[in-house]
């Protein structure tokens, strides 16, 4: 368990983060999500005792960061933006280092190897240098680094930054993968990945905590209308759809449009009702031609939330500019 309570980080008067409350429970995979310079890196790298709060206090398995930093790296796996690669090493010859310098014996890690190789899907490529790699498979070396010594905690700092749409999807897989292995913190700017590889979301802007909770949560708690809104495609008569409808969508019965015979409607809920509508609909006899779900959701309330922040904040500093990454 990660408790944060009224933490804060200076930087000379320029404050980087300011009063982070939240906790974080074993096992759950929880997004960081803000824009650059809304204070994502310097939470994980307090996290990961690579820097020590100015205030307040960070306590893992009840180990505070300030008085036993050395004890909680021995529970951590961290990938940074930038991950630390040799170019000249082999993959194998990487992570073997790795595995040493987590004071690993060389036995243990040579066991070790194996099953982290398959899990990231680098095992054809262990004897190959690395800066011979593409950018993917040098973001899963990175991600080997980190699980080598089996951590508690995963820390990915932009984990799919820089990557194409095919090496994204193949690291999203990956981060799944390690789900319920490791408790995971990944921090991101991309509202995509948060909605599909997360248990939970923290909301950051200028430094703080602005919101935080499920998808559905959120959307409960700062609902926008489109929340839950999705556009369906039935074949049928517009009544019947009207019918199955009733009680599920938002605001009464929802406006319906036939092209070449084919219903098509927006449902407007605060939630995810995909599946009571699909069950309504396939109930009343009706053809269930499509589901899509409409964008909107989480960065209707992201925008919401910056907006009613204000655009600035004279006690965050950017960390573009104060030398702190994200």
């Amino acid at each position: 368990m990660i408790t944060v309570q009224n933490v804060s980080k200076y930087y000379g008067p320029r404050c980087a983060v300011h009063g982070l409350d939240f906790r974080i429970d074993d096992g759950e995979c929880v997004g960081f999500l803000g824009l650059n310079g809304a204070g994502k890196s310097t939470t994980l790298r307090l996290l990961s005792c690579l820097l020590l709060p100015t205030s307040g206090r960070i306590a893992i398995r009840n180990m505070d960061v300030a008085q036993d930093p050395h004890e909680i790296r021995k529970l951590i796996g961290y990938l940074p933006d930038s991950p630390p690669l040799y170019a000249e090493m082999t993959v194998r010859e990487y992570l073997l280092f790795a595995a040493r310098l987590r004071r690993m014996t060389l036995a243990a890690a040579r066991q070790r190897l194996g099953p982290v190789l398959e899990t990231c899907a680098i095992a054809d490529h262990a004897d190959q240098a690395i800066g011979t790699l593409s950018h993917g498979y040098r973001q899963r070396v990175g991600i080997a680094q980190a699980i080598m010594h089996d951590p508690t905690l995963l820390i990915l700092d932009e984990p799919i930054q820089g990557l194409d749409p095919v090496q994204i999807v193949e690291i999203r897989e990956l981060i799944r993968r390690l789900r319920g292995k490791h408790t995971i913190l990944l921090s991101t700017h991309i509202l995509s990945e948060i909605e599909q590889t997360c248990d939970r979301i923290l909301m950051m802007h200028n430094g703080r905590v602005h919101a935080e909770g499920t998808e559905e949560e959120l959307t409960e708690r700062y609902g926008t209308a489109s929340g839950g809104d999705i556009e369906l495609e039935v074949r049928g008569e517009a009544s019947a759809l009207q019918k199955a409808l009733a009680g599920i969508v938002l605001d009464g019965a929802p406006d319906i449009e036939r092209h070449e015979g084919v219903l098509k409607v927006t449902v407007r809920a605060k939630s995810d009702v995909r599946e009571a509508v699909s069950r309504a609909v396939i109930d009343a006899g009706l053809g269930l031609l499509g589901m899509t779900r409409v964008a909107g959701g989480l960065e209707q309330i992201f925008v919401k939330l910056t907006k009613d922040s204000g655009a600035g904040n004279p006690s965050a500093v950017s960390e573009r500019t104060g030398g702190e990454g994200q």
